[in-house]
């Protein structure tokens, strides 16, 4: 989510660049699915795009509907297991990935209480100025929140990767600092944040593996 339509392209468009280099750097079947997660976060920021143009009337109401429900079905039935599933793919100590295990289980519970909320009844999107606010019918919505925040940052601080256990200490505090700045009304840009997150995972696959390798056919005569 971020503050605009042209910001939600610009990082969308930027975050989708990082996610293919990082995917280009992938070493290990296991690194897969961490690689994967910025090319799933710039596609999230650009399926936002026609929400705003929506309500400007750029796009037929069908089309807006249509973004916001596969917006929220990612950010709500996608992220709250995927990111704890691609910590515990990385993690190489048996007994931490144990420990992971509950927390992907508890993405998994938090993903499906969320999809059965906007499958149930329709979404609301109003501009809010700096932000979008989608509105849906969701019982118990403080601990959901709650939860969700562990299940996806739970897994970072348990990892056996330093690197990993800094990001997710950061991410806590971000996360909460970007809530409040939404929640006041002040501004979104929770883009700016999946744009450092991106780069962060393709930094630390380059810095693991170096430049892709190329192949080179040899002509042989």
């Amino acid at each position: 989510m971020c503050f605009s339509a042209e910001a939600d392209i610009v990082t969308g468009v930027i975050v989708t660049a990082v996610g293919i280099d990082s995917l280009r750097h992938v070493g290990h079947r296991r690194e897969s699915a961490m690689a994967a997660l910025p090319a799933l976060f710039g596609l999230h920021q650009l399926i936002e795009v026609p929400v705003w143009w929506g309500l400007d009337g750029g796009v037929s109401s069908g089309l807006a509907s249509g973004a916001a429900w596969l917006y929220l079905a990612i950010a709500f039935g996608v992220i709250p297991w995927a990111v704890p599933y691609a910590v515990r793919q990385l993690e190489t100590d048996q007994k931490r990935r144990a420990l992971m295990a509950p927390l992907l289980g508890l993405g998994i519970v938090v993903a499906a209480v969320l999809m059965f909320a906007i499958v149930k009844a329709p979404i609301v999107v109003v501009d809010g100025g700096n932000h979008l606010d989608y509105s849906a019918s969701l019982g118990f919505g403080g601990i959901v929140t709650v939860l969700y925040v562990v299940a996806t940052c739970g897994a970072l601080l348990l990892s056996s990767d330093r690197v990993a256990v800094i990001h997710g200490g950061v991410n806590l505090v971000a996360v909460a600092a970007l809530a409040t700045l939404m929640a006041t009304g002040v501004i979104s840009l929770w883009c700016l944040w999946a744009t450092v997150t991106s780069i962060a995972i393709a930094i630390h696959l380059r810095r693991i593996h170096g430049p892709p390798r190329v192949r080179v056919a040899l002509a042989t005569g």
